[in-house]
């Protein structure tokens, strides 16, 4: 087996470098709140290109408080995943945030590229926290004031294209 070409073992001072250039940890209490932000919304920054140099990736924490929902908006050409902590995450999305699904703790959500979304905290006395992960180094978000929601979504049930549906 060879090594693999990045591993450097002929410069004798060539390992000090991941010293400070390798694996990084933030503490969670110590995240940046200089980030692209949405209103209803609190995102907070662990990984990105300014913080530790990251470049395919951007991830950290959003917090929504009780009974309230974010803006429409959308993340342009990148993909979301969020990852549900704590609380009921309810999902609206669609041209007219036209369909609706909900998510709880252990869930993960999947949100692809342009489309407009909308998160909305289902609890009316919990906070839902969640963890974010964007595929680019920078988080982008399109507010979008002009979109007037339906007032009756429908329901969306997701079931994946390996396993079957129930019954």
């Amino acid at each position: 087996m060879r090594d693999h070409p990045d591993h450097v073992h002929d410069h004798p001072h060539e390992h000090e470098r991941w010293k400070h250039d390798g694996v990084r940890v933030i503490p969670g209490d110590k995240l940046d709140p200089n980030a692209a932000q949405t209103p209803g919304m609190y995102r907070q920054a662990a990984i990105n290109l300014a913080r530790v140099g990251a470049q395919k990736i951007w991830a950290g924490t959003v917090r929504i408080e009780p009974n309230a929902k974010t803006g429409a908006h959308h993340h342009g050409a990148l993909e979301s995943v969020i990852y549900v902590v704590r609380g009921r995450a309810r999902m609206r999305w669609g041209e007219k945030l036209e369909y609706v699904a909900e998510a709880g703790p252990g869930d993960f959500i999947f949100v692809p590229p342009y489309v407009p979304h909308q998160e909305i905290n289902a609890d009316p006395g919990e906070p839902l926290e969640c963890v974010v992960v964007r595929s680019d180094n920078e988080a982008v978000v399109v507010n979008l004031p002009d979109i007037e929601p339906v007032e009756a979504p429908e329901d969306v049930l997701w079931i994946d294209p390996i396993h079957k549906a129930p019954g």
